[in-house]
């Protein structure tokens, strides 16, 4: 056989029943990606004598004597294939995972299919964008524009990776290979609730390949948990690496460690495990009731009530809600469920770890690798200079990644054997045992006078933080921010994060917000249609304003800050969309049309502690590097900060150089969530940058012996009183006198802005069938100074995107004994370029915001307000309203049938 990839030959012969995505990826062409093994997201694209096929379910055997190419064959950075180029100028992508497949694709469309890309890119998915980026990409619509020196923000410049990424050449977590890699392999739980009896490693030991078979009895017996974020104590430290009990199905019972996958997973079907089987319980609520099966037990220290599974209780209120229902002339009330959804970046979770010089050094597709490295320090009793936490490209994120499920063991097999070791999840590890957004249960009550002034406002949220509680009480809490977005003398908050022997719960865009704005915003609709008032002037009268205290469980301080009036803003700005759209035609006959609208707020960073520190130094080659902990995952804080750097510095993005994401390299940073990544990181950058730019004046201004004030930065050096020093000289000047021109900043996460957003939606929905269409779609943030506009348009379009699949197709199927049943991307269903409509996004500028260069991180707050927008258009369509997601067509059909009288017949 012959095997020809690039141009190149090879005498490799596949193995048995290998696919052609893991056999040129062994070659070394690490652009070929792995997003679901299953033909189903294309990120996996390559050509067979210029065919584009998916090369995950492609017999690798299938290539003999055929032309393959990959991303890394169709062009490289000193020459760019057109395609290439046009998506690094769109830009057409964020994360950039599924950039290389993407464009393995649309390279080889014809013109007609050019025409019909919502059939011709069906095979492809996108997480990050929202696609009409690659849409632009793929018609050559370009909007990366270049900065000039110290005029950087504001600009759409290119992020630093961008040449990188469409050529295929950009790292992610699983991209490298090491000689003597060994592969660990997870058996879990097949039972929601047990104990482990007794394990039987000896048939798994004999397992040719197979080197370890870790258990709970051969894993440090230390609490912790999974969750990150600075103060570890915010989030229960109620999980072990691996434990004698199991409280989920899919839960880590056994870790097998082998020369290869195959062997791995041999080893991990050849372990007898006997468990004793337990009562489960699945429902919060049951789970909360008198003689329901205690989860974590009485002896829990971690637990607000052991008794009834409570981790968490939440109680706040000002003024009396009951004297508020009573003066009310109208009063709604209604309960609102969000269910489990996945975050389905394309790179799954995957991890590395290896020995060097007595050091563990750990490779990871992690949010945060600095409190990865702390969590790992703990465990493995390491003190901080035995370990480096690094990140690579991380291939999306979403909150998905600030767990630290993958790090713990390949540091515990790579501490033992001294040996290289990896896990990387499977797209279904992904789906049963990775963290999904909180199920929450919302209960509103809301009371108002005649002229729609609100007197009682009063939420009660049971939220499912599955068998573990990280970021149970932190999202919990988080919920609370959604009634401050209303004035109300009156407010009561009842909240209860409950163990269930479910998936454990996690971080999501959004945060604890995404539930309860759905609800909040769905039940002041209804609200509105009880006092016949318009929605829109409804929110008008309640919103909250300058100069108001945003006002939640309490009437306690805060370090949250505002003193503009974007919210009203944005508000507007939907409504007068909404109605200049209001003429859109239905597509046929048989549809029923409606409009709705909804707004959120979200702080600028965590109520908990974030710290980031930025170091900038001035390079022998007159190239500043800025070093940064932050990991780019595609919310594009990488390029944000080189902006700011630049911006400061007098100079270009081009000649900023970052360093990023690495523990032995970059200061301590939380990490990249809550969008902290531009509002945290982003001050620290623009801190530093001030202090350099200061440092080289003076020094300047010292060796030209002028005043400092006649000195100013010049791209590549400096102008002194009409002299021009070049940088390169003054880096050779300072390194003479023993001078490192370099300055280090930190920043911390108060005080906090607010951003305000508000969703707009003109839909059609079938009166027969179910069928929602969107017809047009509008957002409107309050985004601050805008860093770079292509950015924020982005970042909204693809949280938008995001919240349309949780609202319309996603669908997290768990049967009556907790397992899920559909965790594939086939049947999860996130959207595709069909059914995502371009999405019109307009900004609000604002200057109020502490936030470097007055910016406010919008990449978390857009999602918010976009399933309550489309719960209202749907009522407004069809006079029914649907208090439970996603609105799947079979549901909304059955309805329709049940309260309207349509029907099929």
């Amino acid at each position: 056989m012959t095997y020809t990839v690039n141009g190149t030959t090879f005498d490799d012969e596949p193995n048995p029943g290998q696919c052609l995505r893991t056999f040129v990826r062994s070659l070394g062409y690490h652009g070929v990606k792995k997003g679901c093994d299953a033909g189903d997201c294309g990120a996996c694209t390559v050509w067979l004598d210029n065919i584009p096929v998916h090369s995950c379910i492609t017999p690798a055997f299938r290539a003999d004597g055929c032309a393959v190419t990959t991303i890394e064959g169709l062009g490289s950075p000193e020459d760019l294939h057109p395609m290439q180029r046009q998506f690094r100028d769109a830009p057409g992508f964020q994360c950039g995972f599924c950039t290389a497949g993407m464009i393995m694709t649309a390279v080889a469309l014809t013109d007609a299919q050019k025409a019909d890309l919502p059939r011709a890119l069906k095979g492809n998915l996108c997480r990050c964008t929202g696609y009409r980026a690659i849409e632009d990409a793929i018609n050559g619509v370009a909007e990366i524009q270049v900065a000039r020196p110290g005029r950087a923000v504001g600009v759409s410049a290119g992020a630093p990776a961008a040449t990188e990424v469409v050529t295929g050449r950009a790292e992610f977590t699983m991209d490298t290979a090491i000689d003597g890699m060994l592969h660990l392999e997870v058996l879990r739980s097949p039972h929601a609730h047990a104990r482990i009896v007794s394990i039987d490693k000896t048939a798994a030991l004999a397992v040719p390949g197979v080197h370890r078979v870790y258990t709970w009895a051969d894993v440090p017996r230390k609490r912790f948990t999974t969750a990150i974020h600075t103060d570890h104590l915010v989030d229960p430290s109620d999980t072990y690496i691996l434990d004698n009990t199991v409280r989920f199905v899919g839960q880590r019972v056994v870790a097998v460690l082998a020369d290869t996958v195959a062997a791995a997973e041999a080893g991990c079907r050849a372990v007898i495990v006997e468990y004793e089987v337990l009562p489960a319980v699945f429902d919060p609520e049951e789970a909360m009731a008198d003689g329901a099966p205690p989860l974590h037990g009485s002896g829990d220290p971690f637990m607000h009530d052991p008794e009834h599974n409570i981790l968490l209780e939440i109680h706040g209120h000002i003024g009396d809600v009951e004297a508020g229902f009573a003066e009310a002339d109208v009063i709604h009330e209604g309960t609102y469920f969000s269910p489990r959804v996945q975050h389905t970046h394309l790179e799954t979770h995957g991890s590395i770890a290896w020995m060097d010089d007595g050091r563990l050094h750990v490779r990871t597709s992690s949010q945060s690798p600095s409190i990865a490295k702390g969590k790992l320090a703990y465990l493995f009793d390491l003190r901080p200079d035995q370990l480096r936490v690094f990140s690579k490209r991380v291939g999306g994120g979403f909150g998905g990644k600030q767990e630290v499920i993958s790090e713990d063991l390949v540091a515990l097999a790579a501490l033992d054997t001294g040996r290289p070791v990896c896990l990387e999840f499977t797209r279904e590890e992904e789906f049963t045992t990775a963290s999904p957004r909180h199920p929450m249960a919302l209960t509103i009550k809301l009371g108002a006078r005649a002229d729609g002034t609100l007197t009682a406002f009063q939420v009660r949220n049971v939220s499912n933080t599955g068998a573990y509680g990280n970021h149970g009480g932190e999202t919990l809490f988080a919920g609370g921010a959604a009634m401050a977005i209303y004035r109300c003398a009156n407010k009561k908050f009842d909240a209860y994060s409950v163990y269930t022997n479910t998936v454990p719960s996690g971080a999501l865009r959004g945060y604890g917000m995404t539930q309860p704005a759905f609800a909040v915003e769905s039940a002041i609709n209804e609200l509105a249609i009880a006092l016949d008032m318009d929605p829109f002037e409804l929110r008008r009268r309640n919103i909250v304003r300058p100069g108001d205290a945003l006002i939640a469980l309490d009437d306690g301080p805060d370090d949250v800050m505002f003193s503009e009036d974007g919210l009203s803003q944005c508000i507007d700005l939907v409504d007068t969309a909404l109605r200049r759209n209001a003429d859109a035609p239905p597509p046929g006959d048989g549809w029923l049309i409606g409009t709705g609208a909804a707004s959120s707020l979200h702080e600028t960073a965590p109520p908990t502690d974030h710290l980031s520190e930025a170091w900038l130094t001035l390079g022998d080659d007159g190239v500043y590097e800025l070093a940064i902990g932050t990991v780019e995952f595609g919310e594009g804080t990488s390029t944000a900060h080189v902006q700011i750097a630049a911006d400061q510095l007098g100079t270009t993005p081009s000649r900023i150089r970052i360093v990023q994401s690495d523990t032995d390299r970059t200061g301590f940073d939380t990490g990249a969530f809550a969008s902290a990544g531009l509002f945290v990181a982003g001050n620290a950058v623009l801190r530093a940058a001030e202090a350099l730019r200061d440092r080289i004046l003076a020094f300047a201004a010292a060796h030209e012996r002028v005043d400092v004030a006649s000195c100013s930065m010049d791209d590549d050096g400096v102008v002194c009183d009409g002299r021009r020093v070049s940088l390169s000289e003054l880096v050779e000047l300072a390194r003479r006198r023993g001078i490192r021109l370099t300055e280090a900043r930190k920043a911390f996460g108060s005080p906090r802005s607010v951003v305000f957003n508000s969703h707009g939606f003109r839909i059609a929905v079938h009166r027969v069938t179910g069928e929602i269409r969107i017809l047009y779609s509008v957002h409107a943030a309050d985004a601050g100074i805008v860093i770079n506009p292509a950015q924020v348009r982005g970042q909204i379009e693809g949280g938008v995107a995001q919240g349309i699949g949780f609202a319309l197709t996603e669908n997290f199927h768990v049967d009556e004994n907790g397992v899920m049943v559909n965790p594939n991307l086939r049947n999860y269903r996130i959207p595709t370029y069909a059914d995502i409509p371009r999405t019109e996004v307009l900004t609000v500028d604002s200057t109020d915001s502490v936030g470097p260069m007055h910016s406010k991180g919008i990449a978390e707050c857009c999602i918010n307000p976009v399933a309550p927008a489309l719960a209202n258009a749907l009522e407004d369509a069809t006079g029914v309203r649907y208090r439970a997601l996603p609105f799947t067509p079979e549901r909304i059909y059955r309805r329709l049938d049940e309260d309207t009288g349509f029907s099929a017949g």
